[in-house]
């Protein structure tokens, strides 16, 4: 029997889609908890998933002595400086505004990726990015030009996306010697133990006080199962296979999918002028991925 091949865009696509509900399930969430509360849930659960599957299906990865530091490195980065920036920004700004922020590491990406490992990219790429880039801006503003999120959460939200240019060389240099499955398990519970400390000193009182509902299980588990292991899995495939310039142009569809699912679940506005930003950044995204492929 043949073997069906999934395509590696598949992955990245995935992987983009579930982040992009991410902000939706996060602010869902906001309403009952802080946000280290929310990253602290999640990450136990991921844990326990990933790890389980792991040994379910026997593939067990030993981790060399020396890749140690590395792993902890793009822990702290990602999920530990990431996951605060994208969640308090979140806290101060609306799903659409954070995923539109969190999708400018495309912009940064191919700067990142050629200092770090000398990956190329064409004039052509470039053009496409900057289209991406302008749909992200158009997104990003009100008709008269002022911002249309909090000076705070737009800060933090930049601090995440910086945290993320540098958790993916990172994450370069692990999939190389490791899966997928294994980096992702272990950067999760790593991430556990960072913000335990956080946690226990300003969040686990008030957290133990919201009684469980429907909604926060469910927002919980689609967070965890599919937001931090699925959609992490599915990105350090296509970074092992693609390289970090050309995975990171997918994040370019994030704050597609959340307006999209913001509009559809939370009623938020969909106006002309976001639905022009969103043909602006697949029309960017469609370009840079055309151009690389006569790379």
């Amino acid at each position: 029997m043949k073997k069906i091949q999934i395509p590696v865009f598949f992955y990245a696509l995935a992987a983009m889609l579930f982040w992009g509900l991410s902000f939706i399930w996060s602010s869902l969430l906001l309403k009952f908890y802080q946000p280290v509360t929310i990253i602290f849930i999640r990450l136990i659960i991921s844990s326990a998933v990933l790890f389980s599957f792991i040994y379910f299906i026997g593939k067990h990865e030993k981790v060399e002595r020396k890749d140690y530091k590395l792993f902890f490195l793009s822990a702290l980065f990602n999920p530990f400086l990431y996951f605060l920036g994208e969640n308090y920004g979140l806290k101060f700004s609306s799903p659409t505004i954070a995923a539109v922020i969190i999708a400018t590491i495309p912009v940064f990406s191919p700067l990142i990726g050629y200092l770090s490992f000398r990956e190329k990219l064409s004039p052509v790429n470039f053009i496409g990015i900057a289209i991406s880039f302008g749909g992200i801006i158009l997104m990003l503003v009100t008709r008269d030009l002022s911002l249309a999120a909090d000076i705070k959460g737009i800060m933090f939200l930049f601090g995440a996306v910086f945290a993320a240019l540098l958790y993916t060389v990172m994450l370069r240099r692990l999939t190389m010697k490791y899966s997928a499955l294994l980096l992702v398990a272990n950067q999760n519970l790593i991430g556990i133990f960072l913000f335990l400390p956080f946690f226990i000193l300003f969040e686990a009182k008030s957290a133990i006080a919201v009684p469980l509902t429907g909604e926060i299980v469910i927002s919980m588990l689609l967070l965890a199962i599919l937001a931090s292991s699925l959609s992490f899995v599915f990105f350090a495939h296509s970074v092992k296979i693609l390289g970090i310039s050309k995975s990171n142009i997918f994040s370019n569809l994030i704050p597609v999918f959340t307006a999209i699912f913001s509009y559809l679940l939370l009623s938020e506005a969909f106006n002309i002028q976001k639905i022009t930003g969103i043909v602006l950044v697949i029309g960017g995204v469609i370009l840079s991925e055309r151009s690389k492929k006569r790379i």
